[in-house]
Order: structure tokens, then sequence, then C-alpha cells
């Protein structure tokens, strides 16, 4: 079973761009869908994108469309989420979760079993 490290977050003001880093130890991703989910105190961890490391499947929360974009790479076993046009509604620690769920069930958390430890993005107004 693969571990999971995020990497990337900080503090930035609105309007700027930051880009995480999911990197994979322990196995290859290439069996598996990896996801970015976020959380704020007080909520659910709540859906932010996902990409199917076989065949390329993307989806993104409507939230963050035409903000944020979901990539990999190969070489580095890893995954990317790049983060544009931050708004103060972005702020939230991030996590990347891996699974192999059924496409359908990709927004749900149930679907990953495997999560790093978070880093935590702050965007300042």
């Amino acid at each position: 079973q693969v571990q999971l490290v995020e990497s990337g977050g900080g503090l930035v003001q609105a309007g700027d761009s930051m880009r995480l880093s999911c990197a994979a130890s322990g196995g290859t991703l290439s069996s598996y869908s990896v996801a970015w989910f976020r959380q704020v105190p007080g909520k659910e961890r709540e859906f932010v994108a996902v990409l199917r490391w076989s065949g390329g499947n993307r989806d993104q929360a409507e939230s963050v469309k035409g903000r944020f974009t979901i990539s990999k790479d190969y070489a580095k076993n890893a995954v990317y989420l790049q983060m544009d046009n931050l708004k103060p509604d972005d702020t939230a620690v991030y996590y990347c979760g891996a699974g192999r769920p059924i496409w359908g069930r990709r927004t749900e958390i149930e679907s990953y079993y495997t999560w790093g430890q978070g880093t935590q993005v702050t965007v300042s107004s």
C-alpha cells in the first residue's frame, strides 16, 4: 500500500497561485485514483479534484473549475494540484488520498483509503 506526503502549502494573497504536491512511496500510483480533498475546522472534508492514473480521467468540484488543475508525473510518482486565482474561501487543510473507486463514486471520501498528513493553505484577502 502506498504512503502519501503532501507539500507546497503556505500563506498567499487572493489572486495568487500555488502548487501542491502529493508524493507517493512504497508503491506505484499506476493502479490508483488520486484525489484532493480539503477541510476547514468544524466542517466535513470536501472533494476538490481527482485523477485516475490509468486513462487520465479527471474531475473537479464546481467551486474550483477553471482555477484548479490536477496533473501527474510518472517519473516522480506524484500528483499535483495547481491552484490559480486563489480566494479566501479556498483556505483549508488540503489532503491527497489514493484509492480504487468506481468512477461514479470518485467524489466520495469513503472511496479513498490512503491519506497524507495534509498541508495548510491560507489565502488572505
